[in-house]
């Protein structure tokens, strides 16, 4: 890994990054005071900002540092050639701020100053971003986002077992898998212990072959305990409340399924 001095920069620059603007510290090569700026988060911003300082510093290099790994920020300013992008643990800034300031609360722009000061002081030990491939970055993002979307079918699937204890427990017996698409379809097509008790016997039998649940003895079973099932509660205002919640967290966890399956076809071809 190339390690970095501020000399080799035309100018030190830092930003305390925020939703909607960005506070930035910028010190040029010869001058020992810092100028403070503020730029939108927009696209157009910061890309405007990043074309000024290729012409301001004549496409010299440029030293960024900020507390981002990635991000809408990084991606946006990963672009241009002319910025070398330095990340700064957040609790490095923390902890300086704690030991050089009275108070230790934070302050805009002042994280910009000492993210600055960091820089200047401590570059050869920071980290300088090195993009990889496109092919690894967009890998690791899709193995990012597909492990959130398995948390969320995780927590989803608690929930609607959380729901169903109080008005049909009966669901959970029949179905020992909760993340599969035949459990979703049976409790959107049949969220309530009277509506499946409604349905014949012959039209259960063609729900499970349909979602290839072949297994007869199996199926029956079900059936069997569907037809003699007693129901746990018959107040309308403990069913009504949690079968809204349950059609509507099932078809949630139906969507983020079929989102795993697509992650994963992604996965496979990269």
């Amino acid at each position: 890994m190339k390690v970095f001095n501020p000399a080799d920069f035309a100018a030190l620059i830092a930003i305390d990054w925020a939703d909607s603007k960005h506070d930035i510290c910028e010190l040029e090569h010869q001058n020992n005071t810092p100028s403070f700026t503020v730029i939108s988060s927009k696209p157009e911003a910061i890309n405007a900002w990043a074309n000024a300082l290729k012409e301001k510093y004549k496409g010299q290099r440029i030293a960024v540092a900020c507390e981002l790994k990635k991000g809408p920020l990084i991606y946006a300013l990963s672009k241009f050639q002319h910025l070398v992008l330095f990340t700064i643990n957040p609790s490095t800034v923390a902890k300086y701020r704690k030991a050089f300031t009275h108070s230790g609360a934070k302050n805009d722009p002042t994280d910009a100053a000492i993210q600055l000061e960091i820089l200047q002081q401590h570059m050869p030990k920071l980290n300088a971003i090195t993009p990889d491939t496109e092919s690894i970055r967009s890998l690791a993002q899709l193995v990012e986002y597909r492990r959130k979307l398995v948390q969320d079918r995780v927590d989803l699937t608690n929930k609607i077992t959380t729901a169903l204890k109080n008005y049909y427990p009966h669901v959970l017996d029949w179905f020992k898998e909760k993340d599969t698409i035949i459990f979703c379809d049976f409790l959107l097509r049949w969220p309530s212990l009277e509506l499946v008790k409604r349905a014949r016997k012959h039209t259960l039998s063609d729900f499970f072959n349909q979602h290839n649940a072949r297994y007869t003895a199996v199926n029956e079973k079900r059936i069997e305990e569907i037809k003699q099932a007693q129901a746990l509660t018959t107040d309308k205002a403990i069913i009504s409340p949690n079968l809204l919640l349950v059609e509507c967290l099932t078809a949630q966890l139906k969507q983020i399924m079929v989102a795993i399956e697509r992650f994963d076809v992604e996965i496979k071809t990269i």
